[in-house]
C-alpha cells in the first residue's frame, strides 16, 4: 500500500475516533497528526456542504507559495505558529479559536494566546459575537502594519542613541595605549556592504579610489552611495576605474562631477575594491546563490571583506595604480 495512504488512513481514524482518545493523549496526539501530515504533504480542508473536514495532498506550487509567504512574514518578528494563525485567518474569514486550533493542529490555549498577540500586533480582530470569532486584516494592510511597526521600533532606537553614547562617555575608562591592530571584518548581502562603502567614504580625509566593473558599477550606481560619492567629491581627491564596456561608459558619463577623469581598462573578473587614504580597503565580490539553481535566472549574493592589513591593502593600491 502507498505509504501517503496509508498516513491518510491512519489520520482519519485518529479524526473520527477524537472523542474516544484521553486528554492526557491528545497533545502528543496532535504533535504526530501534524509530523506525519507535514511528511505525507497533507492539508486539512473544511467542506462547508458536509460539514466536516477532510485530507487532502497539497499542491506543489501552492507549497513553494506559502513557503515563500511563511519567510518573509518570519523576518517581521512574527513566530511559525502566529504566522499559520494568521494565514488560515486571511484566507477562510472570520472563525472560532476552536475551529482554528482543529485546523491548523495547535492546542486551544496556544491559540488564544497567540489570537490576543496578534490583535496587540493589529492584524487581528476579534468579533463581538457569541460565541467569540476572530478575523484578519488583509495581507498587504498587514505588511504596512508590521513595516510600520519595524519603523516605530527604529526611531525608538534611533532617540536612544544620545543617552546611550552620554552614558558610555561618562564612565570611567581605563588609561591605556590602545596599539594599532590590524584588522579583518566579513560582511554579507547588498545592504550590509553599501552602508560599510559609505562609511568608509565617510572616514576619507584626501583620497578614495574605486575599481568598478559594469555591474559593480551599477549596483553602486542606483545605491545611496553615489549621492554620497557626489557630495564628497568637492572634498575629496576621488579617482574611478571601470572596466571597458557600453555598460561602464554609460555610468561614467552620469558620474562627471568626479575630480578625476574616468579611466577605463580591459580588466576582467576583477571583484570591486575601494581604498581610503591608501590605509584601508573594502572588496566586494558575487557568490551564487547554490540555492537557486533551479531557476531560469541564477541569483547572485553580494560579500565583502574590509581591512586595515597594511600589506594587503599595499597589494591593492599597486594594482589600482596599474590599472
Amino acid at each position: 500500500m502507498n505509504s501517503d495512504l496509508q498516513v491518510v488512513i491512519i489520520l482519519y481514524i485518529i479524526h473520527q475516533n477524537w472523542v474516544a482518545i484521553p486528554q492526557i493523549w491528545r497533545p502528543m496526539v496532535e504533535q504526530l497528526m501534524e509530523l506525519a501530515m507535514e511528511n505525507a504533504e497533507l492539508i486539512k480542508v473544511y467542506n462547508k456542504q458536509t460539514e466536516a473536514w477532510k485530507l487532502v495532498k497539497k499542491d506543489q506550487g501552492y507549497n513553494k507559495q506559502l513557503t515563500t509567504i511563511e519567510e518573509t512574514l518570519s523576518r517581521f518578528g512574527l513566530l511559525k505558529n502566529e504566522i499559520k494563525v494568521y494565514l488560515y485567518l486571511a484566507r477562510v474569514g472570520e472563525k472560532k479559536a476552536g475551529e482554528i486550533a482543529e485546523a491548523i493542529s495547535l492546542h486551544r490555549t496556544e491559540t488564544y494566546r497567540i489570537l490576543r498577540d496578534l490583535e496587540k500586533r493589529g492584524i487581528v480582530f476579534s468579533i463581538f459575537e457569541k460565541p467569540l470569532k476572530f478575523t484578519a486584516v488583509p495581507l498587504d494592510k498587514a505588511i504596512d502594519l508590521l513595516v510600520d511597526a519595524q519603523k516605530i521600533k527604529i526611531k525608538l532606537l534611533e532617540q536612544e542613541k544620545p543617552n546611550l553614547v552620554e552614558l558610555w562617555l561618562s564612565m570611567p575608562k581605563p588609561k591605556v595605549a590602545a596599539p594599532k591592530k590590524e584588522l579583518f571584518q566579513m560582511l554579507e548581502g547588498e545592504q550590509q556592504v553599501i552602508m560599510k562603502a559609505n562609511e568608509l567614504l565617510e572616514k576619507t580625509e584626501q583620497e578614495f579610489q574605486i575599481f568598478a566593473s559594469a555591474d559593480y558599477l551599477s549596483q553602486l550606481y542606483y545605491s545611496d552611495f553615489s549621492d554620497r560619492l557626489k557630495s564628497q567629491a568637492h572634498k575629496v581627491n576621488i579617482t574611478m576605474v571601470s572596466d571597458n564596456t557600453l555598460k561602464s561608459a554609460y555610468f561614467l558619463r552620469q558620474l562627471h562631477w568626479l575630480n578625476e577623469p574616468q579611466k577605463v581598462e580591459d580588466a576582467q573578473n576583477l571583484p570591486c575594491f575601494m581604498i581610503s587614504d591608501q590605509k584601508e580597503v573594502l572588496i566586494a565580490f558575487h557568490e551564487r546563490d547554490v540555492t537557486n539553481e533551479d531557476e531560469v535566472k541564477k541569483k547572485f549574493r553580494t560579500a565583502a571583506i574590509w581591512t586595515n592589513y597594511s600589506a594587503f591593502v599595499n597589494i591593492l593600491q599597486t594594482l589600482f595604480s596599474k590599472l
